[in-house]
């Protein structure tokens, strides 16, 4: 984060105007940016630059953006918003499946843009809250959260989430016993949901209960109540 409170934001987009008009829109909000033209320096650029936030095309030149992120997501936890022409269910389910956060499909307004942006901002700024508020370790049967470092464990084995399924564990822990309406996990992990997000939070709780659950189809830890929410159970 910049002294200005403003995330470091990686902008990878290798169509110039495209590119240019995204950077146009950062520098009128002050926000510090890098670019990247293709995958590969796309890669160099999140380790070496460590961006809070990540704007990714799919269509690169060297390779697909979905690759790209799947090589970020193996040490990188930051958030990545896809902004990309493809508009197919799949192609979306395919990003956020490979660990993209969010999903802006071209052509897209400058608002939206910024809307994007500074609901990302609050969902860092709410987890890094909720971190300092909580204690800093979390135990339910197997699994532990370590708030303070961002980790999550089932026994001795350590889980690798993306950013929203973190998300999604920790609002579900911090309300153990409790059932989450879908809308109010939109609401907290998403912060300005619309109504499409309802396919992506279902795409993200099975993909975390794959992680988490012995056995992912009949699920002890997390529990689906039809037609109201989730809950995490406690067990022990």
């Amino acid at each position: 984060m910049t002294a200005n409170g403003k995330p470091y934001v990686l902008v990878v987009e290798d169509d110039a105007p495209v590119r240019n008009l995204i950077t146009t829109t950062l520098e009128s909000q002050n926000y510090k940016y890098m670019t990247s033209a293709n995958g590969n320096q796309a890669v160099m650029s999140a380790a070496s630059g460590n961006p809070d936030i990540i704007l990714m095309d799919l269509g690169l030149p060297d390779m697909d953006g979905v690759d790209v992120i799947k090589k970020i997501r193996t040490w990188s936890v930051a958030p990545i918003i896809v902004i990309s022409a493809r508009s197919d269910d799949k192609d979306k389910v395919d990003a956020l499946d490979a660990g993209a956060d969010d999903y802006l499909t071209k052509p897209f307004s400058v608002e939206e843009l910024l809307a994007r942006l500074r609901s990302t901002l609050r969902r860092i700024q709410y987890l890094t809250q909720k971190g300092e508020e909580e204690p800093s370790v979390f135990h339910n049967g197997s699994l532990t959260i370590d708030y303070g470092a961002g980790t999550v464990y089932v026994g001795e084995q350590e889980i690798h989430l993306m950013p929203l399924e973190y998300s999604l564990l920790c609002l579900l822990a911090q309300n153990v016993g409790k059932v989450l309406t879908y809308q109010f996990i939109l609401d907290k992990v998403w912060v300005n949901a619309i109504e499409s997000d309802m396919s992506s939070l279902r795409v993200y709780m099975a993909s975390l209960r794959k992680k988490i659950e012995k056995n992912s189809s009949q699920p002890q830890c997390i529990q689906t109540h039809i037609g109201i929410g989730y809950r995490m159970v406690r067990l022990n």
